[in-house]
This record gives C-alpha cells, structure tokens and sequence, in this order.
C-alpha cells in the first residue's frame, strides 16, 4: 500500500505519516518512506511519502500511489498526480460539495479515483475552538470514517492516543473522532 500525505508545514504531516508507520510496524509489516520539505517551518510544502510492504525505494512515481491524504486544497493542486487509477483521496477543501478545481475533478473521473472530501478546517472551527493543529489527527480519522486504507478505527485511533503529547491527548482523541463521524459510512 502506498501513501501520499501533502500538507503545508505545521499541519502535522510528518506526526501523521508516524501513525501510519506506528500501526504498520505494530503489525510486524515492513515499511519505507520520505519526506520532501519545502519551508517546512510554516507555509511551505511537505510532501510525505509512505509504503507498506517490500519495497526498495521510499519515493513513490507519479501515478503510482494507492491513497493521498491533502490537508491543503493548493497541495492537492500541486500533488494529485501521484494517484493511481483506481486510487482514493482524502482531501481537505473548504467547500467539499464544490471541490472548486476542474483539472482535479477531470484527473480524478479519468482515472475513477474515489474522493471523499471534507471541510476539515470548518469542523475544527466549530467543535475544537479553531485548534488547527489537530487537523492530521482529523484527515486520519476521516481516513477511517471512509473505510479507506489498511487500518481500523481502534488501530488508528489507539496509535493517536499513544503518540500524541500527554497534554493535547484528549484534543487529538476528540479531532480524530471528529474527522472519523464526518466520513463514517
């Protein structure tokens, strides 16, 4: 299984790509991956790249990955090029409805890429007092919620608790299960 995880910096790309390596390791799978970091402090491009299974390079090729996590619609702009046909995203947008890009409306019917889009920064606005730094924990949990990728709910959610800072704990419990209910089938 190959990942894609996009983000600005200081959107927790790096902490989420570390739960999904958290679980997989868990499991006794092997993993690899890269980061590419662009002013990664805050604003530039983080581009997280994340395989599960034997593989021998972390990069992953253009058209090549199974699921891409966007926590910033410019960054699903920059980055969908590396779905697969038959892929699924998960992409933070601020009108999921509207997903206001066509070339990325057209990528994705080509290519019969699933989407599941959401108003992440919208939810966090109105439930967790506009703390956007628990948007990664939100994406994961919106990951769960749309039944996509290797991992369940409890796996995910229990690697989030684990991980997380003692003090913002109960905070990214509260965004996953946030993000979790606005994708759950």
């Amino acid at each position: 299984m190959k990942y894609i995880v996009a983000g600005i910096g200081g959107q927790g790309i790096l902490f989420a790509t570390k739960v999904l390596g958290h679980i997989a390791l868990g499991k006794g799978l092997p993993v690899i991956g890269s980061e590419v970091h662009g002013m990664s402090q805050r604003g530039g491009s983080v581009i997280s790249h994340f395989k599960i299974g034997d593989y021998q390079s972390p990069l992953i090729a253009s058209g090549d990955a199974d699921i891409f996590l966007a926590f910033d619609q410019s960054e699903a702009l920059r980055n969908y090029h590396f779905l697969r046909e038959g892929g699924q995203a998960v992409i933070n947008v601020e009108r999921p409805a509207e997903l206001a890009h066509p070339r990325l409306q057209d990528y994705f019917r080509q290519r019969r890429i699933t989407l599941h889009a959401l108003d992440g920064l919208g939810l966090i606005r109105e439930h967790l007092g506009g703390k956007f730094l628990f948007l990664n924990v939100l994406i994961l949990g919106a990951l769960c919620g749309a039944g996509v990728g290797n991992f369940s709910r409890d796996e995910m959610r229990q690697a989030v608790g684990e991980l997380a800072p003692a003090r913002f704990r109960e905070e990214n419990l509260k965004g996953f299960d946030l993000g979790y209910g606005a994708l759950a089938k």
